[in-house]
């Protein structure tokens, strides 16, 4: 373990560098040198057996040429033996002569005097025999020597009259190249070791002051800001002293201005006129001031170190959503202690506290009493629903046939008597939803009672796109009403699922361009529920908006919902009507393909009224 530790320091990683580059330098020079030392003797070694072989062909030249005249083959033969046992004695060597058919005169090697009179068939003794001068090879022989192979060519009078062959062992080559690398070797020990040395005393003197560093750091860290390194130098070493002693007046600076900032959050918390708890990572309390203590009616020092989802009396899992920042805010209602007072409703904002590589660290929750604002959400909503405005729908169609009355169907009883028929009934319909407006304002509060009564779907669905047929065909909108096969008669409250679907048609017959469809379907979901839709092929909505289409007073574009009549309350109120029947709404689009909006109802027994 100790080694290990030595081995992750400073000190030790600049010692194992110098060793490292002294490795590799010596390294290269080395395979240099002994590269370069090793073709050095190889040529001088060529270049002398080609010199001696290239002195010997002249001196063959004379006993193979006919020079000596009077002079037999065996004098021949013996003159060129005493000439190469007398200047060509090379250690290690053979010197062969031979004729120019190739056969072997004379061997300065006795163990092959067997050779004597054969053929020497080597590629360099053919070659030389054909008067090529440079020819010289490598081989191994039986004894696994290497050898270095030369041949001449004897030429007298223009005419090839023999050949001369060295092969010379290269033994003693190699043996000196061992030696140098055996030298070269020890040398790269010595430098090594001798780096080594001067590598610790050289990684002592940088690695020295940065332990001290490192230790007026830890005394830092600790709260001990009275540190100061001294300035030995101007180099990296003396630099980073230098921006040392700077970061610890600095932190002085910034820790005294930390806590004059902290004051002055302590005395603008007091006097704020929100309420304001700061948590820790578990949710309990560590801070709140004086106004928090205020609204929840709890002593400031009660407050410190209560879980607080305790102190506001929330549910665990809806505070760690509303923690964990799924959720922003939320509203409460908070009674008053005794209960002589009216509930006060605050809106709790919660801020998560993130700490770097720790995540969220805790919570800052804003209270701010918004009770005043909810008294006139709740009065704008019982005004929204005794004015809604469902009752254009009826008055646009009796507008729409008291025209077509006065340009002239007045004067056809047939169709007068329709016209007037229609205009009555929606007379009727818009008195029963004057009547009902306070009904759905006692929907929404959950007092109200629906009246319900069984109902065929197929007359339903029909009368539906009757009422919106004028509008139909001024648009030249085809319509298309369809009751699954099985479908009858089904209990619900006529009128109210009335304003459902004249709602879903009429903001359909809105926002479908001239010449396009609407489909009213009625199909079995299941055994126990049916399902009603009505289809566009309009503009749609953006997917942006979807999600929020069904909440009161929305529209997707304020300025075109409102050009054409729309308040934002058709959907909220159709979805409060489905929910009061037992059922859901839902609606699906896409933008320029058109929209479905589906509700679903159980299939009650029929008779009586419901709840």
């Amino acid at each position: 373990m100790k080694w290990s530790s030595f081995f992750r320091t400073i000190q030790a990683k600049l010692i194992i560098i110098y060793v490292l580059l002294i490795l590799v330098a010596m390294q290269l020079i080395g395979v240099y040198f002994v590269s370069a030392m090793k073709n050095s003797l190889t040529d001088n070694f060529t270049q002398d057996l080609q010199a001696r072989a290239e002195l010997l062909s002249v001196l063959a030249e004379r006993d193979l040429g006919g020079s000596g005249e009077g002079q037999s083959e065996e004098d021949s033969v013996a003159s060129l033996r005493e000439r190469v046992s007398n200047l060509f004695n090379i250690n290690g060597a053979e010197i062969q002569v031979m004729d120019a058919s190739g056969k072997v005169l004379l061997t300065s090697l006795s163990s092959h005097a067997d050779y004597v009179g054969r053929k020497n068939t080597q590629t360099v003794v053919s070659r030389a025999l054909q008067g090529i001068r440079d020819n010289e090879e490598y081989m191994i022989d039986e004894d696994n020597i290497r050898k270095k192979v030369v041949a001449k060519p004897v030429v007298s009078g223009g005419k090839v009259v023999g050949a001369v062959y060295i092969a010379a062992s290269m033994a003693e080559l190699y043996d000196t190249m061992k030696r140098i690398n055996n030298i070269f070797i020890s040398g790269i020990f010595i430098a090594l070791a001798l780096t080594a040395i001067l590598g610790v005393i050289l990684a002592h003197t940088i690695t020295q002051p940065i332990k001290e560093l490192t230790r007026r750091a830890t005394a830092v860290a600790e709260g001990n800001f009275n540190q100061n390194m001294p300035v030995l130098g101007s180099d990296e070493i003396g630099q980073l002293s230098k921006a040392f002693n700077y970061m610890t007046s600095r932190l002085r600076d910034a820790l005294s201005q930390n806590e004059e900032e902290k004051e002055k959050l302590a005395s603008i918390l007091i006097n704020m006129s929100d309420g304001v708890i700061a948590t820790d990572e578990s949710g309990r309390v560590i801070l709140g001031n004086r106004r928090a203590s205020a609204m929840l009616g709890v002593h400031e020092a009660q407050m410190s170190g209560r879980h607080i989802s305790g102190l506001l009396g929330m549910d665990p899992a809806e505070m760690d959503e509303l923690v964990s920042g799924s959720a922003a805010s939320t509203i409460l209602q908070i009674d008053p202690p005794g209960g002589s007072e009216e509930p006060v409703v605050i809106r709790v904002t919660f801020t998560p506290i993130h700490r770097r590589e720790f995540g969220i660290a805790g919570s800052i929750a804003v209270l701010q009493d918004v009770t005043e604002q909810e008294e006139l959400e709740a009065s704008r909503r019982e005004f929204v629903a005794n004015v809604s405005h469902e009752l254009r729908t009826p008055l646009t169609t009796i507008k729409s046939y008291t025209e077509a009355l006065n340009d002239g169907a007045l004067e056809e009883p047939q169709l007068a008597h329709r016209f007037v028929d229609v205009i009555q009934n929606e007379t009727e319909r818009m008195i029963r939803l004057v009547t009902d407006l306070l009904h759905l304002s006692r929907l929404d509060s959950k007092e109200a009672r629906l009246r319900i009564r069984s109902s065929d779907v197929m007359e339903m669905l029909e009368e539906v796109a009757d009422r919106f047929s004028f509008q139909m065909k001024q648009k030249k909108i085809r319509r298309k009403v369809f009751v699954e096969h099985g479908i009858s008669h089904i209990s619900i409250d006529r009128d109210q699922i009335d304003q459902v679907l004249d709602n879903l048609v009429s903001n359909a017959l809105k926002y479908t361009p001239e010449g396009g469809k609407i489909d009213i379907e009625a199909r079995l979901q299941d055994e126990h529920t049916l399902s009603i839709s009505v289809q566009d092929d309009g503009i749609g909505i953006p997917k942006k908006d979807l999600d929020r289409i069904f909440e009161r007073f929305y529209r997707v574009d304020k300025a075109r919902s409102r050009n054409m009549g729309g308040t934002g309350l058709g959907l909220s109120i159709a979805q409060e009507i489905i929910k009061a029947h037992g059922g859901h709404i839902e609606l699906q689009s896409e933008l320029g393909q058109g929209t479905r909006v589906t509700f679903t109802l159980p299939l009650r027994s029929e008779g009586g009224d419901g709840s």
